[in-house]
């Protein structure tokens, strides 16, 4: 578990007064929900300020910094707008972000008009996004927690997970799946990937995308990360749109749902954060993804834990 300080309004204003005086007499109000590794806050109407929560997620600053302006030009949807770079200072250990507000709400199912087309409209961000020249991005590391790195990084959680869950869930379709992820080629050169496209993540605005935030996962490799969200969000027509729209081949599907299945394991494992609304999101994805194509054939799909 990492060890996250207390960031809260009164350290944010001080830190702002101090290093921007500019900004010294401008409101601030932490965003809620707040996110686990960066803590963010409204800076009067126009403004927003981001930061680490622990020392893992420090050198995401510099990383959005340098990279968020060169990507935004050539993206269909707006980004994060970095304005200024905070110091450490006053106890605050690490740089910090002041990024212009984006006056829009995240995703949710009923916050959404058309998901089929909002399906559609994020796989046409993440096709333009991939055909960025990725040429001296950053590579997939600590940094970015092994986003669109091998999943190798993850088996042994993966298996413990597994082993774990066994007398909840069909121990040989999840390890199908997984083994199947893991044995899936990866011969494409590099892509920029987000590293983290989930529904709190995009904006919505009248019901429609407008807008995709937290790049802190950002890296250059392979995209099958970013294609978990076909099974935490999407399902039936909306999957099928953002499948067909990203146009990917077979093996980058089959590393991506063992992106998928790792997540929702360790979180139904109790092997990383989430609330009960998150538990039984997972539990859904691992269904889902057992009772698909890497399922052992005939195998009875996974059974949620009664509730206690």
């Amino acid at each position: 578990m990492l060890h996250q300080r207390v960031i809260d309004a009164p350290l944010v204003q001080r830190l702002v007064s101090a290093q921007f005086p500019q900004w010294a007499g401008l409101a601030v109000q932490p965003v809620l929900p707040g996110g686990w590794d960066h803590r963010t806050f409204r800076l009067g109407e126009q403004l927003l300020v981001r930061l680490p929560s622990a020392v893992d997620y420090a050198a995401q600053v510099e990383k959005e910094q340098r990279w968020l302006p060169i990507l935004a030009p050539r993206l269909p949807l707006p980004i994060p707008t970095p304005v200024a770079i905070g110091e450490p200072a006053l106890g605050y250990p690490w740089r910090w972000s002041v990024y212009r507000w984006i006056d829009c709400q995240a995703a949710a199912p009923e916050r959404i008009a058309d998901l089929r087309d909002f399906a559609g409209r994020l796989a046409q961000f993440l096709v333009a996004l991939q055909h960025i020249d990725a040429s001296g991005g950053p590579a997939p590391g600590l940094h970015n927690f092994h986003r669109g790195s091998a999943l190798a990084n993850y088996d042994p959680q993966t298996r413990q997970a597994i082993a774990a869950l066994q007398d909840r869930v069909d121990a040989d379709a999840a390890t199908a799946v997984w083994e199947a992820a893991l044995w899936s080629p990866c011969p494409h050169a590099p892509v920029w990937v987000h590293g983290d496209v989930a529904a709190g993540n995009l904006l919505v605005q009248d019901g429609c995308l407008s807008a995709v935030i937290d790049f802190g996962n950002l890296a250059t490799g392979d995209p099958a990360c970013d294609l978990v969200i076909a099974w935490t969000l999407f399902e039936g027509d909306s999957r099928e749109a953002f499948r067909r729209t990203l146009a990917l081949d077979d093996a980058t599907w089959a590393r991506a749902r063992g992106w998928a299945l790792w997540k929702a394991l360790i979180v139904a494992a109790g092997l990383a954060g989430g609330d009960a609304a998150e538990a039984a999101r997972s539990w859904r994805v691992i269904e889902t993804l057992c009772a698909g194509p890497c399922a052992t054939p005939g195998s009875p799909a996974p059974r949620a834990p009664d509730p206690a």
